[in-house]
């Protein structure tokens, strides 16, 4: 199987119609690394908007990111996250508002900019009969100034299977080689689109440590997934997106109000009935139920609204 390759557009691995995988580079110049402006916030999006016929894909989406920071985008299928992503790594035109990252408009970027950016979508595969190695050290002759291979297979955790083709890969080995050729070219941002769709959980919590070793090489990473154990584990920041919409923005512990909300203290009566009461005091609640019960509280339980709880109400709310 022959790999080849088209020199225009942004980088990954596409294939094609007939079935055979089309290499799209960045051009040779294209500059790596870290260079750029050190601005608090890499991308800056304002009033954002794509349709699709009748559809409004993406409906005045506001976002902004900061340098070195894990931003995860959190909504169900179909709300507007990739289309999303895909605009702000050039890949598809907006239809209305403002868009800068990394300094640039990704709808007119020059070529040096398309090698600041590494993006991994959800379907990629690489070519079947190339081996892990080759094919990372195939895309890295695209870069001027590209990662060591070899640094980069070790730290997507494919040096066992450096020699392996790629064919012969499971599902999170081929993930991870997503991975190596989207940070090859040593992006300053790194946009990985659903990254761990149809992963079962032990795969997915070692892509995790993968992104968070990237993450402490200081690279910004924007991850979208519909996961909210994955937003809550990675994500800095978060924003959630509903029918096109960011609805909230926030930390994890904090969206939405979630830290200021009541907390819900639970116990259990001498005779086994589970009782469980809402308050803004709950260490007062503790304290009265501690001198009732005169020292241990039967089933004691202090909780408050999950991620999840919140992420329901928010999605809860547009579907209305």
């Amino acid at each position: 199987m022959s790999l080849s390759v088209s020199t225009g557009g942004g980088p990954g691995v596409h294939r094609s119609v007939d079935g055979s995988v089309a290499v799209r580079p960045f051009p040779a110049g294209a500059g790596g690394g870290t260079v750029g402006s050190m601005t608090d916030d890499v991308v800056k999006v304002r009033g954002l908007r794509k349709r699709y016929g009748e559809v409004n894909a993406v409906d005045g989406v506001d976002l902004g990111i900061r340098r070195g920071e894990v931003f995860g985008i959190l909504g169900p299928n179909g709300a507007g996250k990739s289309t999303t992503v895909e605009i702000l790594q050039g890949h598809r035109r907006r239809d209305g508002g403002e868009v800068t990252v990394l300094g640039q408009d990704p709808g007119t970027a020059d070529r040096a900019w398309q090698a600041r950016v590494g993006i991994v979508w959800q379907d990629e595969s690489a070519a079947a009969e190339l081996t892990v190695a080759e094919t990372v050290g195939h895309f890295a002759r695209y870069y001027p100034r590209p990662r060591d291979p070899a640094e980069v297979i070790d730290l997507v955790g494919l040096t066992g299977k450096a020699g392996s083709r790629t064919k012969a890969l499971s599902g999170g080995q081929r993930r991870r080689l997503d991975v190596a050729l989207g940070v090859i070219g040593g992006p300053e941002l790194l946009l990985l689109d659903e990254p761990t769709t149809g992963f079962d959980p032990a795969a997915r919590r070692q892509f995790w440590s993968l992104i968070r070793r990237l993450a402490d090489e200081g690279t910004t990473i924007i991850l979208t997934t519909h996961y909210l154990d994955e937003a809550e584990a990675l994500a800095d920041r978060l924003a959630v997106i509903a029918a096109g919409r960011v609805v909230a923005e926030g930390e994890p512990g904090s969206l939405a109000g979630r830290a200021q909300a009541r907390a819900t203290v639970h116990w259990a009566e001498p005779d086994g009935t589970a009782r469980s009461e809402e308050t803004d005091t709950p260490t007062r609640t503790v304290a009265e139920l501690a001198g009732r019960f005169d020292g241990d509280i039967p089933g004691l339980r202090v909780t408050r609204p999950t991620l999840e709880d919140v992420y329901l109400r928010l999605i809860g709310s547009e579907d209305r």
